[in-house]
Formats: structure tokens, sequence, C-alpha cells
């Protein structure tokens, strides 16, 4: 009888060729969702729903390929979260660590202006030379597959050092004031 979940004969783990090696030894692959606000941010609402959408395409395929998807989504609602994560603008996904866009873009963001009761810029996604206020599905899924089956798996090993731009202390210094 085969495990559906292992796929491996449940009587032997050499029966098929499997071991339990195969099992522990999966690959991870982590996915990190980094956000304002869900509640009102309408390009934060938009980049978790293109996420999910995502994952779940793409999931069949990468548990095939033995890698597990593991999902954070955080609410990067302080300064020291922000340092903690070095975040860098709203929203952001990062796969494994590297930011799917690399270079960042912003304009302003009405629905976080209206939250924090201030003018605030928030991330403007560029995809095949269009722009976007959420990013597209087929943008994150190309990430995914690039970050599992291009070969790079490498972090940069020269870091640089974090320093919070002035966006989102002023995003931070507003909603403080505001409670």
């Amino acid at each position: 009888m085969v495990n559906k979940k292992t796929g491996c004969c449940t009587n032997s783990s050499s029966c098929c060729g499997c071991n339990d090696t195969n099992i522990t030894n999966r690959r991870k692959l982590i996915i990190d969702f980094l956000y304002l606000d869900l509640s009102v941010c309408e390009r934060c609402q938009g980049t978790d729903k293109s996420l999910d959408e995502a994952i779940n395409e793409v999931s069949k395929v990468l548990e095939s390929a033995g890698i597990d998807v593991i999902v954070n989504k955080i609410n990067v609602n302080s300064e020291e979260l922000a340092r903690k994560y070095k975040f860098l603008s709203s929203p952001t996904i990062r796969v494994n660590g590297r930011d799917i866009q690399m270079d960042v873009k912003e304009s302003l963001c009405e629905s976080c202006g209206d939250l924090c009761g201030d003018e605030v810029d928030c991330r403007v996604w560029v995809y095949q030379g269009k722009e976007y206020s959420s990013p597209p599905k087929a943008m994150i899924i190309e990430s995914i597959l690039k970050e599992v089956y291009g070969g790079n798996n490498s972090i940069d090993s020269e870091e640089k050092e974090y320093v919070m731009p002035d966006n989102l202390k002023k995003f931070y210094a507003a909603m403080k004031a505001k409670s």
C-alpha cells in the first residue's frame, strides 16, 4: 500500500525505492509577505490575494518536487519590526530572503494615507514593463520558480546596513500620533 502523503509503501521503506531520508530532506521555500495594513490598504490586500493565488497554483508542482512552502505574513506595524525585517516598502514579498522586486518604486497610497492621516507612498510593482498597484500572480510565480529552479541558491554575502526609509518613519510617526 502506498502512503499518499509520502509516496512510499507503508509496509517497507525500501519497497518502492524511497526511504525516510527523502522525506526528512525536503527542501524548504520560505516566502515572507511584509505589509503595513490588510484592513484598509488596497495595495496590501491585492498583494495578499495575488500571493495566495500564486501559491495555490504552484504548490502542487513544488510539493511534487519535494519542496515545502512556508508562508509568513508579517504585519510590520512598528519601527522595531521594520528594523528587524529590514523593511523598505509596503507591501514586500521575499522568497528565501530575496525581494521579488529589487528596485523599490513607490507612489502615493491613498489607503495608507487615510489610515495614518498623512500622505504616504507605497510600493508600485513593475512587471514586463508595466506598473501595477499589486504584483501580478505571474510575477510571483515566476519569482518562486526562479528561486527553486534558477540555480542561484546563495544569498549575497555582503549585507548592507539597514536604514529605515523616511516614508516609513513618517508613517509610523503619524500612526503613533494618531493613537
